[in-house]
């Protein structure tokens, strides 16, 4: 018995007619049980990755910390095996499904993870699942107000939220396959990263692993030399480099007071915003494409030019002794741009002008592909490209073709249209959210902050930075804290993907409608 195109039904003796309607309302039930199903895997991926803070636990003896964290990778197995285990057939899933899965799997994590938070610290749930957001997505505000008293095991699981959310819980989720199906393409696609960085293998998603994985103890050993311990230094490492901002000391990195650290930092966190595929270079000996690579090019191009300029307004703005302004400037121009919520000084003590170049840069944000948030430097590339294409066709016949050149090649008038769009859409939804969400904060909440500090905070969240200049904090109302909860979830995910569950969702009540409509009123 099968289903044809057309609303049939068919088996060997009879043919029955269904509704249209019936028959796309059962195809989409198959599209999202074949999502449900590789969501489940990824899930109980989760649930192995959160036993490993109990390694911590062991060697710091914070027995107390066993149930609390246990109910983060018990939820996590338990609900993975259970829509794993859901009857599918592998079909390739619309996209728009896969995408909208997604964004709410993203939500389900944020709140599981939120669990040894609410019961290990007893915090409110709401500061839970902030945290938790701001783990997962990389971001670095956080709710706790007592880091050096927080327990280790508490602090790792911190940690490894922003270390696995940097690189991508669906990139991790494809290593774990032999033969990896064309869906978990999608829905790494969906999480708005680079097609080109993973192949169709698993294999290369297990290398890209590994990878992950020797930076990473390569850049605790490098950290070690500023005199930081072990502890310390792995924690730091894990954040930096999945551009991230989680810290173990309330004072941040003025707890270390160590010019030799931030100096060492910088270099992970660029590492953290460059495409991965540039690892691969590196991995198959091909370094000079890495210098080739016009992305890398022009991100350490804004990097320079952004901390000379944050630099001097901090030197001659904000009174600030030359070597201090050189030492601040350089080191939080970095981290906005790479969207590292590492901080070395107060924003909140800069004069206006500092704190608009800052924020420019967390604007931007680092490369596609990469662990950084933003709108990405390839947008910004593409949408210069386009402008600069745009304007030539004004000085020429409308007769003559002008191409478009991009990533060295060609591209046809009809993609170059289609390109510049997509970019441009994304932009123009962030700076519409950020606006909205800037006259809904002000409404929400009373505050003596500057209006420039408020947008630097909630660009800063919905960019997935998490540099502060005190404006979120614990003492913020809920109403605040879920908004920027909400401004986290969007900024991961590049914004479209919860447009188009809205947009699904108005659609679906609209066909409800019309569907219980009598037809008298038709």
């Amino acid at each position: 018995m099968v289903f044809s195109g057309t609303g049939t039904l068919t088996d060997t003796h009879n043919t029955i007619k269904l509704p249209i309607s019936w028959v796309s309302e059962m195809t989409r039930i198959e599209h999202i049980a074949m999502i449900a199903h590789d969501m489940g895997l990824i899930f109980e991926f989760l649930g192995v990755a959160s036993l490993l803070p109990f390694l911590v636990l062991v060697v710091f003896r914070e027995w107390d910390l066993v149930l609390p964290m246990a109910t983060a990778p018990a939820t996590f197995l338990l609900l993975g095996y259970a829509i794993s285990h859901l009857p599918y057939r592998d079909i390739e899933p619309s996209f728009s499904i896969t995408i909208s899965a997604v964004a709410l799997a993203w939500l389900a994590i944020a709140f599981i993870g939120a669990l040894p938070f609410v019961f290990g610290l007893n915090m409110s749930y709401t500061d839970a699942v902030f945290e938790a957001m701001s783990g997962w997505t990389s971001t670095g505000f956080t709710m706790i107000t007592s880091l050096d008293t927080t327990p280790h095991t508490l602090l790792f699981w911190r940690s490894l939220s922003q270390w696995v959310g940097g690189i991508g819980i669906i990139a991790f989720g494809i290593s774990l396959h032999r033969k990896t199906r064309l869906s978990l393409f999608r829905l790494y696609r969906a999480e708005g990263r680079e097609e080109e960085l993973v192949s169709a293998t698993a294999s290369t998603g297990r290398r890209m692993w590994m990878i992950y994985l020797v930076l990473t103890f390569a850049f605790t050993g490098l950290i070690m030399l500023a005199g930081i311990p072990l502890w310390d230094s792995l924690n730091l490492v894990m954040v930096a480099i999945a551009t991230g901002g989680f810290t173990l000391h309330a004072g941040g990195l003025a707890y270390y007071n160590n010019p030799m650290l931030e100096a060492l930092l910088i270099p992970v966190m660029l590492c953290g915003a460059v495409p991965f595929k540039i690892f691969f270079f590196l991995y198959n000996g091909k370094v000079r494409r890495m210098f080739q690579d016009r992305t890398v090019m022009v991100l350490l191009f804004i990097a320079f030019i952004g901390s000379l300029i944050t630099s001097l307004d901090l030197f001659i703005f904000s009174d600030i002794a030359f070597l201090a302004a050189l030492r601040q400037g350089t080191f939080m121009a970095v981290a906005g741009l790479c969207t590292c919520g590492l901080a070395n000084s107060d924003p909140h003590a800069w004069a206006v002008i500092p704190l608009a170049v800052v924020t420019m840069m967390m604007f931007i944000g680092g490369a596609m592909g990469s662990t950084a948030g933003g709108v990405k430097v390839n947008r910004i590339i593409m949408v210069y490209e386009g402008m600069k294409w745009w304007f030539r066709r004004f000085f020429v016949s409308s007769r003559v073709m002008v191409p478009l050149r991009f990533g060295g090649r060609t591209v046809s008038k009809e993609l170059s249209e289609v390109a510049i769009s997509r970019n441009l859409l994304v932009i123009v939804m962030y700076v519409l959210t950020i606006f909205i969400a800037t006259i809904l904060t002000l409404h929400l909440y009373i505050t003596s902050f500057r209006l420039e500090e408020v947008v630097f905070e909630l660009v800063s969240a919905l960019s997935n930075v998490g540099l502060s200049v005190g404006f979120i904090s614990p003492a913020s109302p809920v109403s605040i804290k879920w908004l920027f909860t909400l401004l986290m979830w969007l900024g991961t995910l590049e914004i479209v993907p919860v447009v188009i569950i809205v947009m699904g969702l108005i659609k679906g009540i609209q066909n409800d409608l019309a569907d219980n409509t009598p037809p008298e009123h038709l």
